[in-house]
């Protein structure tokens, strides 16, 4: 999911729907981050749950909310 998304942004360059880019990321490492939960995974429950915070602060940016 994540390299389709970024593939996009580097096709795409200024135009790229970066709200989607970070959404879409987020999504992702929420559903890994799951995923690891099931399994007890500690080490892929706290990478994951980092990239959720990286993408929340992309969300905000690309929305506008932080400068």
């Amino acid at each position: 999911m994540r390299i389709f998304s970024f593939s996009l942004v580097s096709w795409m360059g200024p135009q790229s729907p970066f709200m989607f880019v970070w959404v879409f990321n987020t999504i992702d490492a929420m559903l890994l981050s799951w995923c690891a939960t099931l399994r007890r995974d500690r080490a892929y429950i706290t990478l994951n749950t980092f990239w959720i915070l990286v993408g929340i602060v992309g969300i905000a940016r690309a929305g506008g909310w932080l400068q």
